[in-house]
């Protein structure tokens, strides 16, 4: 009704001034600018649109066995599916556990001369296929070619060198009774030794791979691959 009187009003203004014309067209103008004005704003949703992205977590199966894994520590793009695979590749920073973001892109102008020390450790997870068992790798096929010598190292941590000549040649074995450890590590060369260290969940096989500098921290070592075993296995979406 307000908005009738304004326009009769000024319609009869109009009739005895015809400079008022111009006034009522601008006068309409702007009751039509702020009723849309006015929808707009009730209208507008309050909800804001986010890019599109997948899963947080990947349910896979290998060896017929259910691993729920965070997609973004998937190494390769091809394993960034659910269902079963043969094998799933993935890295973890450490301590922190986190999976890395993607990586930056290294061109000659940024890449630095040295080498960036490594701050994540590698999961390979791969179906064994009725393999000899880890465990039984440890009893019964490596003591066949360690030297006699068992070297204490650090905190209930002890060195086993493999003989030179044998099929682990330049690698050491390390093992721990409390908790149960052991890795199979390269020697420090030309490049820094690496360690890996083996277990078996059902129908598939877990190879953790670090540097060997970290045996210094073992302990928290055995307790990171725990604590992605039971992840990996228990997280359910």
């Amino acid at each position: 009704m307000t908005l009738l009187s304004t326009a009769q009003h000024l319609a009869r203004d109009t009739r005895s001034d015809p400079r008022s014309h111009m006034m009522l067209i601008m006068a309409a103008v702007s009751i039509a600018a702020g009723a849309v004005a006015l929808v707009a704003y009730l209208l507008w949703p309050t909800w804001v649109a986010r890019p599109a992205g997948g899963p947080d977590r990947l349910p896979v199966s290998v060896g017929a066995t259910l691993f729920n894994v965070p997609t973004s520590a998937i190494r390769r793009k091809i394993q960034r599916h659910s269902g079963p695979q043969e094998r799933v590749d993935l890295n973890f920073l450490f301590p922190s556990l986190d999976a890395p973001e993607a990586p930056k892109h290294v061109s000659a102008d940024t890449i630095e001369d040295k080498a960036q020390p490594i701050d994540r450790i590698f999961v390979s997870i791969s179906a064994h296929h009725d393999a000899l068992a880890p465990d039984m790798r440890l009893r019964t096929i490596y003591p066949r070619y360690l030297d006699q010598a068992a070297t204490p190292i650090n905190d209930g941590l002890t060195l086993r060198a493999f003989r030179d000549g044998s099929p682990y040649a330049n690698e050491d074995l390390f093992v721990a009774t409390t908790p149960t450890f052991h890795a199979r590590c390269t020697r420090d060369g030309l490049t820094p030794g690496m360690c890996l260290t083996e277990r078996r969940v059902d129908g598939a096989d877990l190879t953790f791979r670090f540097p060997r500098s970290w045996l210094s921290q073992w302990r928290d070592v055995a307790v990171a691959m725990d604590r992605l075993t039971a992840q990996m296995r228990g997280a359910r979406g």
